[in-house]
């Protein structure tokens, strides 16, 4: 086989890895995550409660001082909780982490005295408040979950094993309540917590209590 031949066969091999490695671009797209958006994540301390008002006076001052290209985004995590109310399932948003929310902004000292600034705005998590440390691409992605093309990944924690469900009477083991007998009304999988309606002086008391408090009755 000449020389020639050889080159033809080589470019050949090199167009078909090329075209294989588009194909392989294009068939598995790049999950886009919020760590990746212009600015950093810090994380700030509210009062209890106060996460929505906090966000909305925050969202009034970037729009009045024009500070949309500074301050980005608000978020107050939440999550899906399943709760028995009334013989019914009912899902709601709870928040993951009450009194915190996430912001992402442009770290400088001005953003910082802007977000703080706000009533019932504690401050940053950090050991330096005036110089926050902020979120890893890790921590974002385990609170916001990175999309394709708009759409959330699912999130690839496993769940804590219990083999609890929701209605099911249990009987508390540990505490003020020990020997008392409910209704598990709600399952925290992550917290491995569970809510149970229990009767305390004729009505009905919801009483938060972690897995190892409980037995099957």
């Amino acid at each position: 086989m000449s020389d020639v031949e050889f080159e033809q066969i080589d470019d050949e091999i090199v167009e078909a890895v090329e075209l294989d490695e588009v194909e392989i671009i294009d068939d598995e797209p790049i999950a886009e995550s919020a760590f990746d958006r212009p600015g950093r994540w810090f994380v700030v301390r509210t009062f209890s409660g106060h996460e929505k008002k906090v966000r909305e006076a925050l969202d009034i001052v970037i729009k009045n001082q024009g500070l949309q290209e500074e301050i980005f985004e608000i978020v107050i995590p939440e999550e899906d909780v399943t709760e028995i109310r009334r013989d019914k399932r009912v899902t709601t948003k709870k928040r993951v982490f009450p009194g915190y929310m996430m912001v992402r902004c442009r770290p400088t000292v001005e953003n910082f005295q802007t977000i703080t600034s706000i009533p019932s705005a504690i401050g940053f998590v950090g050991p330096q408040k005036d110089n926050p440390i902020p979120l890893t691409r890790k921590e974002i992605d385990n609170i916001i979950r990175p999309t394709i093309e708009g759409v959330e990944q699912p999130m690839k924690r496993k769940a804590p094993k219990h083999d609890f469900s929701l209605g099911e009477e249990v009987e508390i083991k540990t505490g003020p309540f020990a020997t008392f007998k409910g209704l598990i009304a709600e399952i925290n999988e992550d917290q491995m917590r569970i809510k149970v309606l229990v009767d305390i002086f004729g009505r009905e008391t919801p009483v938060e209590l972690e897995f190892g408090q409980v037995t099957k009755s």
